[in-house]
């Protein structure tokens, strides 16, 4: 057994003192620590402790009887593997994922499914975590993949699962930009908001079922937007500055999309909204929410009525990533630190530019297309693919 390592693994109940022990006995016998790990599910301890005896002149036989007798004492079950270093230095160069599975209840079927996946493309399963306190909501897992892993094929196939199984799924290479994400840009309509503004508005001015049709047509990637944008905007001739004013007195936010806000702020992050609605609502929206960026197109209004007219560049979906791109800038964050979040084809290329862009309750065509899609209620769910459990967000938001 000289020059071999020794993963020694200890399973029972939880108690103080343990881990001084064994690292304690550890210590004595002149061993090495090269890994450590320990989890407690409700009282049950599993801890794995990976040593060698960098001297190689040392015998483990004393040390694996201390332990022995250790583990007997405290009440833990003992284990041990030898492994030699080529081993080691394999199993140590996998890559590392972060696989999030979200949904009204992920239950056996679900995890049974999602884990047959992933050992199909030979994918270890390193830690299992629950983000979500009572009915199993969210489970993250830590995942390991051999290098020559098609990480797109493998999270074609969980998404098509997840679509049966009513749970979404979201692959991220864990790293430190995942762990460190600094600014969350934001669609308006149908993302922040539970409402297409310009279809309120188009109601109220008696266009509203040919305005509506324009709308799901552009956001489903069927028309051009600018023209699109245009042609509705058109529409609205007429209709009294009052109206929009009325418009924002009832806008429904998307649940969970205040706490959202409240806990990015709390958390350091930069928030913006991006829009290819009006200005008019997304500064007041800006104010409401306490965001620090807010850009949308400038509705033209004379005589205190709409004209029928857009002021200035229209923020479309190649702008909405210009944006995106001009305020990472402005704030010294990379691109992969950035997470974007929209429900529309002009979207796209935001989702695209942001190292987390999330589709959010998304039209088919756009979640297609989208790395990253989840259809869940709450628009504060996002934060678990951040890694934050549901116990973290509500001492974060107080």
């Amino acid at each position: 057994m000289e020059n071999k390592m020794v993963l020694i693994t200890a399973a029972g109940p939880d108690r103080p003192g343990i881990i001084a022990a064994v690292t304690g006995n550890i210590a004595a016998a002149g061993a090495r620590i090269r890994d450590i790990e320990q989890t407690v599910t409700h009282t049950l301890l599993s801890l794995s402790v990976l040593i060698d005896f960098p001297t190689g002149e040392s015998d483990q036989k004393p040390l694996i009887k201390d332990l022995l007798f250790l583990a007997k004492e405290l009440g833990l079950d003992l284990d041990f593997q030898v492994l030699d270093e080529v081993e080691y230095r394999r199993k140590s160069n996998r890559f590392s994922y972060v696989l999030t599975i979200l949904g009204g209840e992920v239950n056996a079927r679900a995890l049974a499914r999602v884990s047959a996946v992933l050992a199909e493309h030979e994918v270890n399963i390193e830690r299992i975590s629950k983000l979500t306190q009572g009915q199993l909501r969210c489970v993250e897992f830590l995942v390991t993949a051999p290098e020559t892993l098609d990480v797109k094929a493998m999270t074609r196939k969980l998404l098509h699962a997840g679509a049966n199984l009513g749970v979404d799924i979201a692959v991220q290479k864990e790293s430190l930009y995942r762990r460190n994400k600094r600014l969350v840009v934001m669609d308006m309509d149908s993302t922040l908001i539970q409402i297409e503004v310009i279809d309120e508005l188009a109601r109220l001015a008696g266009v509203g079922e040919q305005v509506a049709e324009i709308t799901e047509r552009a956001m489903n990637g069927e028309l051009d937007f600018q023209g699109a944008l245009r042609e509705r905007v058109a529409l609205l001739k007429g209709l009294k500055a009052e109206a929009l004013e009325q418009v924002y007195r009832n806008i429904p936010f998307t649940p969970g999309a205040k706490n959202l806000v409240r806990i990015l702020k709390r958390l350091g992050f930069k928030t913006a909204v991006i829009s290819g609605g009006f200005k008019f609502f997304t500064d007041r929206l800006q104010q409401e929410l306490g965001l620090d960026y807010a850009y949308a197109n400038q509705l033209e209004i004379e005589g205190g009525q709409v004209t029928g007219g857009v002021v200035g560049t229209i923020v479309d979906g190649a702008r909405k990533a210009q944006l995106l791109e001009e305020i990472a800038r402005q704030e010294g964050v990379t691109l992969d630190q950035v997470i974007a979040i929209g429900d529309g084809a002009n979207d796209l290329p935001m989702l695209d530019r942001a190292g987390l862009g999330i589709a959010f309750n998304a039209k088919a065509r756009v979640r297609e297309q989208a790395n990253y899609h989840i259809n869940q209620q709450s628009l504060d769910s996002i934060l678990y693919l951040l890694g934050l459990s549901e116990r973290e967000m509500e001492e974060i938001a107080g």
